[in-house]
């Protein structure tokens, strides 16, 4: 009787097949469906409303009063969204990257390194920024980008774990290039308005200097950042821009000093102490030979930094750290009105205006500045300028808009970090502490954190963490561009075309590289902390179950799976490397638990399919196994078992369990045994309700509705008895192996790990319904040895002793002999033969006689009765009598006492399956139900046992 499906809203529910605990297929229905025209209109108009695609923002309110459609498009202003490029990207990248740098240290790099390894290093930066910049340029424009800039980018090219951990270490990078930044600018307020600056008289100074001093000088540059901060973006947006006049203005007065100055003697810093105090520095304004003497390297020792020697690493490390800004425009993704056409203009014409400027600065000062003076002097654009002031302007300006941006920046990122939950509910106090859009807790957290970072004091110190920590994010970035480009993702269509796969990975190890080239240390510790984010945030963060972003790596699991699938040939498959590919039928979930749990033991790091048929058609609107899916994927990570779930729906349960053999898996990967559920009469059991049950769980339960019914007591089984040996039959024909399971409700793996009394795995490779002495040697015994070796080699199962059942029957051995005094001898012949099968398969195991197949003459006269049951039933055409049957089971019920008295201590046992009778066979019906009753007298009140037999060769004796 085929039952139609069965309504049901949340799942699973069914019609029990083949058996009581652990079997085949079950039917239920269920239909669903509906769609939003309005959000596909919405995504048409993604582009001005920034609501592209998954990742649009916030559905408009009351849009019809701004004369905004309701489909999609929302008013900027009214989204926080008012930024420009060149206000919102322009004039902060430029401004970071301009940083401490322009003013304060071009001249400590080309002293110390030379024009030539200057402009090296520069072209080597600017590469590495370039390529960057064009990864970030690629997936800014392939879809909508909300705040957290390039965290926001990462985590959802890269997956949450390694988003979460390159965010979380951008977000640092932010706050030291901040600290890096405010120290800059103290220090050029020490060198003016300190004692003996340039703009105080005497010794006294403006301002006290000192460790502690400048500190709270710092604090309080910070603390008037977090002003602007708090007031919000647009102030940040007008400061930049007023800044960025005000350092062009500045940069352009240095330009003009350098080419209209003469010559000139430079005071020596008061904190230069390494420097003779009586030798004076000079400037000598345009002249040839001092670019001579500036083309090559002249490495001394950093007097800001105790003495220590200056290297290529030195100078490269704040050079980078300097011009570290190009994520300043993304950083502000969130208040930009089009994030994907302000980021890629804004970021690129400002790295090109910051490289021209640079490049002109440095050739600037190799003509017309002599080592020396580089070298002991930092701030000798002061005296230089034709109005000193400007220089001290531009440095104050130039420090501050960078700190500012680094500010507002990291605290941008932390928001984000927050908003998607990567830490739980650690951050949750950045949620509660926004204020009208504006993220006040995660600006007064970053204050803080500079603040700390402030105690470190030297500006070049502080420049080699910070280059460390930005290159970690660019390598990450350039990772998630290669990686979306190299998967060949229909979907990966930017708008920004200037990249290829070559840029990403140029990018890439350029990042990689020039991080251990500035600092093994740094650098080496910023991945391990990488790598250790990334697994506590896959472990423990409460986010990454619930994702729904989509993740890289799935991408490139799917192209790297898909390539060598097409490279695995069945035609080369060779005994050696055999293995099992497991196709377990199931009815119910709930009822077979432990050996879901066993097969997927068994497997052998093979293919593990768990197959479930549904009966009825396809009458519905939606196909009903569409819905279930899900809950078998759950149902598999609760198991916590490395398999696929297949769901088919066919008219019958037969014709499902076709359906499953044929099409489970794919290429060469497909079942070559098939598993299922002995069918009997007992009532299963539902693990996930059971008190004592290690699977014990209410996730599948949903008010009054069950997914996965299970079949109550009193209940009709849904399969009959001459179907599901048909079932049998088809799966030796489609040359299948087949393993019938029994008792596994009665498996529990963890007693079996600490129990002393449970010390064997059996192998019975006897045929009972047909013993010979031929059967230790067959290929189903083989098989049934290969499953037990297999289980025998897991941690859990390893303990236990592998025992070969040795059974001669008379029927053997009066073909050699009619004398019993030859019995020994042959006795003696197999175990050896059987002995050296174990040794040349390299199989350990005890081999035990059983006396009683040879010394009982029932055991002989019964095999040409049993002959009926199975698939020799064709050789004669005897009928089953009544009598036949009673003795049948009456020799059934002897051979299971046998194996009954030796299976005390036995955790689980594999039996010889004879096959079933054939389809065709005369009564077919009436010989498949007293073929099943016998196997039911055999294995009554045995341990979990799994009656085989093996169709393929699966052992291999050579090299």
């Amino acid at each position: 009787m085929i039952q139609q499906p069965v309504e049901r809203r949340n799942g699973g529910g069914g019609i029990e097949a083949a058996a009581s605990d652990e079997t085949a297929p079950i039917a239920s229905h269920r239909s669903r469906g509906a769609s939003s025209m309005f959000r596909s209109f919405g995504s048409l108009f993604g582009e001005n409303s920034n609501n592209v695609g998954s990742m649009g923002i916030h559905s408009p309110t009351n849009a019809a009063e701004h004369g905004y459609v309701e489909f999609g498009m929302q008013d900027p202003d009214r989204s926080g969204r008012t930024l420009g490029t060149f206000a919102g990207v322009f004039s902060p990248v430029a401004l970071s990257m301009f940083s401490a740098l322009i003013f304060i240290r071009v001249g400590f790099i080309v002293g110390n390194a030379g024009l030539y390894v200057t402009l090296l290093q520069f072209v080597i930066a600017y590469l590495i920024l370039l390529f960057t910049v064009a990864s970030v340029c690629a997936i800014s424009t392939n879809g909508a980008v909300e705040g957290g800039g390039v965290y926001f980018m990462i985590s959802r090219t890269l997956g949450l774990e390694f988003g979460g951990s390159i965010g979380t270490l951008f977000f640092l990078a932010n706050v030291v290039g901040c600290a890096m930044a405010i120290s800059g600018c103290t220090e050029g307020m020490m060198v003016n308005f300190g004692p003996g600056g340039y703009f105080t008289k005497g010794d006294s100074g403006l301002l006290p200097d000192g460790t502690w001093c400048r500190f709270l000088f710092s604090t309080i540059i910070n603390t008037s950042m977090l002003v602007v901060c708090l007031i919000g973006a647009a102030l940040f947006a007008k400061t930049s821009v007023l800044i960025l006049g005000t350092v062009t203005i500045c940069l352009l007065a240095t330009y003009i000093s350098f080419l209209a100055e003469g010559e000139k003697v430079i005071d020596r810093p008061k904190e230069n102490e390494i420097f003779n105090a009586t030798t004076k520095l000079n400037y000598t304004g345009l002249k040839t030979e001092t670019l001579m003497e500036n083309l090559y390297p002249h490495y001394v020792r950093d007097y800001t930094s105790d003495g220590k020697m200056v290297d290529f690493a030195t100078t490269f490390g704040v050079l980078f750290a300097g011009v570290t800004g190009i994520m300043a425009g993304a950083n502000m993704s969130g208040e930009l009105k089009s994030p994907s056409r302000s980021i890629p203009t804004g970021t690129l014409s400002a790295v090109a205006f910051t490289f021209v400027s640079y490049i002109l600065l440095s050739f600037l000062m190799a003509f017309t500045t002599p080592a020396v003076t580089m070298q002991n002097n930092y701030l000798f654009l002061m005296p230089v300028n034709f109005w000193p002031p400007f220089t001290a302007i531009g440095i104050l300006t130039a420090t501050f808009s960078t700190g500012l941006s680094n500010l507002i920046g990291s605290s941008r990122i932390l928001e984000a970090l927050s908003k998607d939950q990567v830490f739980g509910s650690l951050l949750n106090f950045v949620l509660r502490g926004t204020w009208k859009g504006n993220p006040v807790a995660a600006v007064f957290t970053s204050w803080l954190l500079v603040e700390c970072i402030l105690l470190i004091g030297s500006l070049n110190a502080i420049a080699q963490v910070n280059s460390v920590l930005f290159m970690l994010s660019y390598l990450a970035t350039n990772l998630a561009c290669l990686g979306i480009e190299l998967t060949g993702a229909p979907n990966f269509r930017p708008l920004f075309k200037y990249f290829t796969w070559h840029t990403c990975l140029i990018g890439l190890l350029g990042t990689l590289i020039m991080m251990f080239v500035i600092n093994p240390i740094y650098a080496s510790s910023s991945i391990i902390l990488c790598l250790i984010l990334v697994i506590a945030l896959h472990l423990f963060s409460p986010a990454s179950q619930g994702t729904q972003w989509g993740s890289i790596s799935q991408a490139l699991m799917f192209h790297q799976v898909r390539k060598y699938l097409l490279m695995l040939d069945s035609r080369k498959d060779h005994v050696k490397f055999w293995r099992p590919q497991m196709l377990l039928l199931v009815s119910s979930p709930r009822s077979c638990c432990p050996l879901v749990d066993f097969v997927n033991d068994m497997k052998k790091g093979g293919l593990y399919v768990i197959g479930h048929v549904k009966v009825g058609d396809y009458t519905a609107v939606v196909d009903p196994t569409i819905e279930d899916n899900k809950y078998w994927l759950s149902f598999l990570d609760h198991m916590k078992v490395k398999a696929f779930a297949e769901v088919t729906l066919a008219q019958s349960i037969r014709e499902g369990v076709q359906h499953l053999i044929r099409l489970s898996g794919i290429g060469a990967m497909k079942p070559n045994t098939i598993i299922l559920g002995f069918y009997d009469s007992e009532v299963p059991k539902d693990f996930f309700e059971a008190g004592t049950s290690p699977y014990k769980t209410d996730g599948f339960n949903h008010g009054e509705i069950q997914n996965f019914p299970i079949r109550r007591d009193g209940e009709e089984k849904q399969i009959d008895v001459a179907e599901y040996v048909a079932i049998m039959c088809d799966v030796l024909r489609m040359k299948k192996n087949l393993c019938l399971c029994r008792h596994f409700h009665r498996l529990d793996k963890n007693f079996i790990a600490k129990s002393k009394h449970l010390r064997y795995i059996d192998v019975w490779p006897i045929n009972v319904f047909n013993p010979n002495s031929n059967n230790p040697f067959d290929v189903v015994s083989l098989f049934m040895m290969q499953l037990a070796v297999i289980i025998n080699m897991l941690a859990k199962w390893k303990h236990l002793r592998l025992r070969v059942f040795l059974c001669e029957s008379n029927n053997a051995q009066t073909n050699v002999s009619s004398f019993d005094t030859q019995m020994p001898q042959m006795d003696i012949f197999a175990r050896m033969k059987l002995e050296q099968s174990l040794k040349n398969l390299r199989i350990e195991a005890d081999i035990i006689e059983i006396q009683e197949w040879s010394s009982e003459s029932d055991f002989t006269t019964h095999s040409r009765i049993l002959k009926q049951f199975t698939s020799h039933a064709d050789e004669d055409n005897e009928v089953i009598t009544e009598e036949n049957l009673n003795r049948s089971k009456l020799y059934m019920q002897r051979a299971n006492q046998i194996i009954r008295e030796r299976s005390d201590q036995t955790a689980v046992s594999f039996i010889y399956l004879a096959a079933p009778p054939q389809i065709a066979a005369p009564d077919f019906n009436e010989r498949s139900a007293r073929y099943i009753e016998l196997l039911t007298e055999l294995t009554a009140e045995l341990p979990p046992t799994i009656l085989v037999h093996g169709v393929n060769t699966v052992t291999s004796t050579t090299l």
